[in-house]
């Protein structure tokens, strides 16, 4: 109940999940008293975020994402709003944007994206929802509140992640990233972000691969829950835009930016961490996809040697298993000082009878890393193990 009071005292100030009455794109915005309540409002919603514990604190990650950021703000109607990048450790296909130009990028999307370029796509479309005042725009349009509130808690209980989501970010946040906007400012913000990443001369065509990518992963992996899709238009509608616009304005396609070393460098750290999330979830396949990808450029990083074994052990289909102890070992050999492969080994040798060897890689977990949190998990094994008979 005092979740959705709040929600209730907040609504006004997210974007609609219903359609409200259209506002004209060219009407006049003023920086009036409900723009600055908004922002006021926002500002309190981002410090719960920002003490949250779900904040990805990487000052490099940051730096480089705020550059892009930079490099598009420079072409926008207000080059001097405050653009700000943050990234959530969420990984759900998503981004949010507050209306004071603070950009929430989930993990998970960037996770799923090849080169700067694709980034640029989803910034511009972001930051254009700041710029554009789409906030204040769809506040200014809601004229039958009631309905607009039940349609909102409509939509938090028919997503099951969300109820997550909302607690995580607060009302206004929850509701702005699972939303969208309506069709007619999404379609805005779709067109205004392609011509920013043309006048700072990205490839544009990698907005409609990010697209494409993204689409493939929903249905491969039966995702109910694209948000940054929204649901105004959906997908399919959106790729045939972006086709359209593509096929009418690029040109001197050899001289566009894909920027592919970069930032597969700059997020070389966050596709580890979103892989472990989606590992959590039973996504065994999608974080099968990233560390993969990590491991095509790091091939001796114990830690993704480690977390791609861990990703086979727990999938456990025909010749996982085997799979799985072969990169435990040779994460053990990249850094003998790694205590997870060994709990690992030691969880499988125990699985299948070897209660002695199970037993030498759960003593040398705990000697590598005698504060463990699962120090109390590994020491019953080790009771297990000393106290039932071996086969070894």
């Amino acid at each position: 109940m005092k979740y959705i009071l709040i929600l209730i005292s907040v609504c006004i100030l997210a974007s609609g999940c219903i359609t409200p009455h259209a506002v004209p794109l060219n009407e006049e915005l003023r920086a009036a008293e409900d723009e600055q309540l908004l922002w006021r409002r926002v500002q309190k919603e981002q410090e719960i975020i920002n003490n949250s514990g779900f904040l990805y604190h990487d000052p490099e990650l940051e730096n480089y994402l705020n550059r892009v950021a930079k490099k598009l703000q420079a072409h926008s109607v207000a080059p001097d709003l405050d653009i700000q990048i943050k990234v959530l450790k969420d990984p759900n296909l998503n981004a949010f944007a507050y209306p004071n130009g603070v950009i929430y990028v989930h993990s998970g999307i960037l996770a799923r994206m090849d080169n700067e370029a694709q980034l640029a796509a989803l910034l511009a479309h972001e930051m254009t929802h700041c710029t554009h005042r789409h906030s204040l725009r769809i506040i200014r349009s809601i004229k039958d509140r009631p309905a607009y509130v039940a349609a909102v808690q409509d939509t938090l209980d028919r997503i099951s992640a969300v109820h997550e989501i909302a607690r995580i970010l607060g009302a206004a946040g929850s509701i702005a990233a699972v939303s969208g906007y309506t069709r007619e400012l999404e379609s805005e913000a779709d067109q205004v972000g392609l011509d920013l990443m043309a006048k700072a001369n990205y490839d544009s065509r990698e907005a409609l691969k990010l697209f494409e990518h993204l689409r493939l992963d929903i249905e491969t992996e039966g995702i109910e829950e694209p948000f940054f899709f929204g649901t105004h238009p959906n997908i399919q509608q959106r790729i045939e835009s972006v086709s359209a616009w593509l096929t009418e304005k690029v040109t001197n396609k050899d001289t566009l930016i894909k920027n592919t070393v970069e930032f597969q460098a700059g997020l070389r750290q966050v596709m580890l961490v979103n892989a472990r999330l989606d590992l959590r979830l039973g996504r065994f396949d999608l974080a099968h996809k990233a560390v993969t990808k990590y491991m095509a450029r790091r091939p001796q990083d114990a830690r993704a040697n480690y977390l791609l074994g861990e990703i086979l052990r727990q999938r456990n289909r025909q010749d996982d298993a085997a799979s799985a102890i072969t990169y435990f070992k040779k994460a053990i050999s990249l850094d003998p000082s790694y205590p997870e492969p060994h709990q690992a080994l030691g969880l499988m040798h125990y699985k299948k009878g070897k209660k002695l060897l199970a037993k030498k890689f759960f003593e040398s977990c705990l000697l590598l890393s005698p504060d463990a949190g699962a120090k109390a998990y590994i020491q019953g094994y080790l009771k297990n193990c000393e106290t039932s008979g071996d086969e070894s």
